[in-house]
């Protein structure tokens, strides 16, 4: 490849070819077309009219330039379009078109520029140019330009029009200046003897997979102190823990030992810790160091609700005052922290809680009462403790049909 000086280099080494075909007594230039014309003698105009990428290499790493496994950054492949314009002396249009056959003729001769010619032409004025040295030759090519755009070409820079012929060069490919990724060679296929990849005749993951996380309650949730049921796909091994994580809070717990272990279920406890296992929406993982490996892999993550409990003797009466306001304070587990929202949920009704801001296993409610203050009647309504979206246990499931707990009430009196 060669470097930012080819666009120059081709055109340089046009102009020495211009010249020598020319036998050296005419003016070649490289000028744009308004400005081309400033003698009245035979000149010949090179001008570069367009410059445009090469689809076929515009993507492509140029071979040998990197080794397998590396990465390489293509180079930038151009192609060059050029307008030949010939002007005989004192502008006699006869002489023009004896010089443009002469220069047409020698761009026939020449349809590929050889690394000798673009060598000598640019050793003097762009010693630094490498253009020589590129791997893809550099082809010329006569361009059909119709007679309407060529007009447009000419009206643009606001001259009048001479008899011209169009060119493509292609390709100059410029190296990128962006460092190459060169990983280190690889030593063997696979981890032991060069054995290669391991293959099985099915689509089963040969990875530990984690396909679900089940909870004693599979509607509410999991509570402190419970047991959690991870089934999956190659979860035996050695070394073996659950990671669980509350993406809220940015918490990670680590599980170990487990209770039980095998390669398509995994039990373990949830320690009855209330104020490092908040509740809320967690996730599970497992990490195991598979037999026959000496590193560890970690499945994907299944969700699971942790629930908050009320740990308040219910059910429970609370009086109203004087403007019917019942304040309701209950305790609970496990604990709240500042960023999480919590609500009480009175049958229907939703009464957030009181500013917590510290890390709590009490929060106060106040309880609006719509029923007029000097009425004798009391209002009983089953209570849930919501936390983060999850809410306390309410549905019994161990009677033959669902029904609400009954120590799960508050009375507003």
């Amino acid at each position: 490849m060669s470097n930012a000086l080819a666009v120059a280099a081709v055109t340089t080494t046009l102009r020495s070819l211009f010249t020598t075909a020319l036998g050296g007594v005419v003016s070649v230039t490289a000028k744009p077309l308004d400005e081309a014309r400033q003698t009245a003698f035979d000149q010949v105009n090179l001008f570069l009219y367009q410059v445009s990428h090469s689809a076929a290499l515009r993507n492509t790493p140029m071979p040998g330039q990197t080794k397998p496994g590396e990465s390489g950054n293509p180079p930038l492949a151009l192609n060059l379009y050029y307008l030949v314009t010939a002007y005989g002396q004192n502008n006699e249009d006869s002489a023009a078109h004896l010089l443009l056959g002469r220069v047409m003729s020698a761009l026939h001769d020449h349809p590929l520029l050889n690394p000798d010619e673009i060598r000598s032409a640019t050793q003097a004025s762009l010693p630094d140019s490498d253009l020589h040295t590129q791997v893809e030759r550099v082809r010329i090519t006569p361009q059909a330009m119709p007679l309407e755009e060529m007009s447009k070409l000419w009206a643009t820079f606001q001259t009048q029009f001479r008899i011209s012929a169009a060119y493509q060069v292609s390709v100059v490919l410029i190296e990128s200046t962006r460092a190459s990724k060169t990983p280190l060679p690889v030593l063997g296929r696979g981890r032991q003897d060069d054995a290669g990849v391991a293959t099985q005749p099915d689509l089963t993951t040969p990875f530990p997979t984690l396909l679900s996380v089940q909870t004693p309650d599979p509607e509410f949730g999991a509570l402190l102190g419970q047991t959690l049921t991870l089934r999956g796909l190659n979860l035996d091994g050695a070394n073996a823990a659950v990671h669980l994580t509350h993406p809220a809070l940015n918490l990670e717990r680590v599980l170990s030992p487990l209770l039980t272990h095998t390669a398509e279920e995994i039990t373990v406890e949830i320690p009855n810790q209330p104020a490092n296992f908040p509740a809320g929406f967690w996730t599970a993982a497992v990490e195991v160091t598979r037999p026959g490996e000496t590193f560890s892999r970690t499945t994907n993550r299944q969700g699971f609700a942790l629930a908050p409990k009320i740990t308040t003797l219910l059910p429970a009466s609370f009086a109203r005052d004087a403007q019917g306001l019942a304040t309701v304070q209950l305790s609970f587990d496990p604990e709240v922290r500042p960023a999480q929202r919590a609500a009480l949920l009175l049958g229907d009704r939703e009464i957030p809680a009181e500013p917590h801001p510290a890390q709590t296993a009490t929060l106060t409610f106040r309880v609006t009462n719509p029923r007029p203050v000097d009425s004798p009647a009391a209002v009983e309504h089953f209570a849930r403790l919501r936390v983060d979206g999850v809410d306390s246990l309410l549905v019994d499931r161990t009677e033959p049909a669902p029904v609400f707990r009954a120590d799960q009430k508050v009375k507003i009196t």
